[in-house]
């Protein structure tokens, strides 16, 4: 189990000083779905990428912080007292993913002459060689070079080195795609290269299901989708989340994705704050009324 906690969160536009977040304060714990919802240019992909370590922001207060129990990563890490509390804010955007937090985009990128298979295997085998390096207790560890990212590349091709190797990636691989329903042929495919838009955030859950995450903030993984590749993408959300236990920020406009993805609570974000919480319910409201009455009950006018 994980939980990540923002704490009277402020976030800014690296350059130019324009003010996004005021104040957000949300909790997500590994195994529960959490639907962010509200208009848009109220915050909600800025609290994403804040998460992830975008550089275009820049946090001027509050806490990002990932809670982790003792047995978050099985055998393979061993987790001590002081190394269960991290503030992803001291983080770069590789460390913290290696400490479990995924961003699904919501406009991935189209990589030619990168296979899907030799992407998902060199992203997994550097998410544990960084965990492993953060959880190390080396002295002296701290006066190394600047680590400026991951030295290993998807470019680099399928050579059999790192800690997955390519038989072992593949079993991995096949085991996943069942999971989501996926053809396997998907998989040796360039990344991205020629997908549709559901094709593309399909590929989304798969890496989130390949990496194993305890906590996906998904950004509008919903958006462009047919009702077809929406009740996929949805099966595979609700997979991370009963089969690997990982917990879900599901960041949303609309309601439909949350007939197929039942969120255990919905939050409403207006002008870069929480401004209101539910369970359910509060999205089928929303759905109904829109946000004006909830800037009403909130702020007392609309």
């Amino acid at each position: 189990m994980a939980r990540l906690e923002l704490s009277n969160l402020h976030a800014e536009v690296a350059e130019g000083d324009e003010k996004i977040l005021e104040g957000v304060d949300l909790e997500v714990e590994s195994g529960e779905i959490h639907a962010l919802m509200g208009p848009n240019g109220s915050g909600k992909s800025t609290t994403a990428k804040v998460i992830a370590g975008h550089p275009a922001y820049e946090v001027t207060e509050g806490e990002v912080l990932l809670h982790l129990e003792d047995e978050e990563f099985g055998e393979d890490i061993e987790i001590d007292e002081d190394q269960r509390t991290w503030n992803l804010l001291d983080l770069e955007p590789n460390e913290r993913a290696a400490l479990g937090i995924f961003l699904g985009f919501q406009y991935p990128a189209e990589i030619e002459g990168v296979t899907m298979t030799n992407f998902l295997r060199t992203a997994l085998n550097a998410k544990i060689e960084e965990r492993e390096e953060l959880f190390e207790e080396e002295e002296g560890e701290d006066d190394e070079e600047e680590d400026d990212g991951f030295e290993s590349s998807p470019m680099e091709g399928p050579a059999d080195e790192g800690e997955v190797g390519v038989a072992e990636f593949q079993q991995i691989l096949q085991e996943k795609m069942e999971q989501l329903d996926m053809d396997e042929k998907f998989a040796q495919r360039y990344l991205n290269a020629g997908f549709s838009g559901g094709e593309k955030k399909q590929n989304e859950v798969l890496q989130a299901a390949i990496l194993e995450p305890s906590v996906a903030v998904l950004d509008e993984i919903d958006s462009g989708l047919d009702i077809d590749r929406l009740q996929d993408v949805s099966e595979g959300i609700n997979a991370l989340r009963d089969e690997q236990g990982t917990g879900i920020l599901q960041i949303t406009h609309y309601q439909r994705i949350l007939d197929y993805v039942e969120p255990d609570h919905v939050h409403v974000m207006l002008d870069g704050q929480i401004a209101k919480s539910g369970g359910p319910e509060l999205a089928e409201k929303l759905e109904d009324k829109g946000y004006d009455w909830v800037r009403e009950d909130v702020y007392g006018t609309a």
